[in-house]
C-alpha cells in the first residue's frame, strides 16, 4: 500500500476527492492518505481529515526561526511516517529544496489551469480564473505535474480541459475546474503509482 502525504492549506476538497478515492474508487486497495500537513491552523482540511481518522499536523511558519526549519521540521513528519508521495492540494507554500531532494519525482501538485499557460507565482484560486477570463481564452482546465523548485515548471502527468464560456463569471468557471481537479487527481495519482512503485 503506497503511502500519501497530502499538503494543504484551505478547504482541502482536493484532499477529501483522495481520500474517497482509497475508500471506493480508484486508488482502493493501492493508496492510503496516512498524513495531512497544513500551514494554516484554520485550514477545514484539518478537520476533513479528523474526520477521516487522518494523523493531521499543523506546521505554522511563525513558530520557527526560518523558513528552512520550517521545511525540515514538514519533512520529519513525512519521513517518521514512511510516506511514499507527497500531494500538494491548495498548498501555497513554495516546497523547499531539501523536501524536493528527498522526494524528487514523488511530489505532485494540481493547478487550476492548462500549465504551462496561467503559472507561477501568485497564479493560484481564482487569481488564475480571473486571468483565463480576463485573456478570453476558449478553453480552461486542470494540470496535475511533478513538483519541481520553481512554481508550476515540472513534468505534466495528466491535462484535462473544460469550456470557457463568455457570459462566464470567475466563480462560474473555478465551479467546472474544480469538479475536473477532483477527477483527475486520483487518475494521476494512480498514473505516478503504475510507473514508479511497480
Amino acid at each position: 500500500m503506497i503511502r500519501l502525504a497530502v499538503l494543504v492549506s484551505s478547504g482541502g476538497s482536493n484532499m477529501q476527492a483522495i481520500v474517497n478515492s482509497t475508500k471506493n474508487g480508484i486508488l482502493k486497495g493501492i493508496a492510503e492518505v496516512v498524513l495531512v500537513i497544513s500551514n494554516n491552523v484554520n485550514a477545514y482540511a484539518l478537520q476533513r481529515a479528523k474526520r477521516e481518522n487522518i494523523k493531521s499536523v499543523c506546521v505554522q511558519k511563525k513558530f520557527f526561526a526560518d523558513l528552512k526549519d520550517f521545511n525540515n521540521n514538514i519533512l520529519q513528519e513525512m519521513v517518521n511516517e514512511k510516506i511514499d508521495l507527497i500531494c500538494l492540494a491548495g498548498y501555497t507554500m513554495l516546497v523547499d529544496d531539501n523536501i524536493i531532494n528527498s522526494y524528487r519525482g514523488k511530489i505532485l501538485n494540481i493547478h487550476p489551469a492548462l500549465l504551462p499557460k496561467f503559472a507561477g507565482k501568485g497564479m493560484y484560486g481564482h487569481y488564475v480564473h480571473e486571468a483565463v477570463i480576463k485573456a478570453k481564452e476558449k478553453k480552461s482546465g486542470a494540470t496535475v505535474h511533478f513538483v519541481e523548485k520553481e512554481y508550476d515548471t515540472g513534468e505534466v502527468i495528466l491535462q484535462k480541459e473544460v469550456d470557457v464560456f463568455d457570459k462566464d463569471l470567475p466563480e462560474d468557471l473555478a465551479k467546472r475546474v474544480l469538479n475536473l481537479e477532483h477527477q483527475i487527481y486520483p487518475q494521476a495519482i494512480k498514473k505516478v503509482i503504475e510507473n514508479k512503485f511497480r
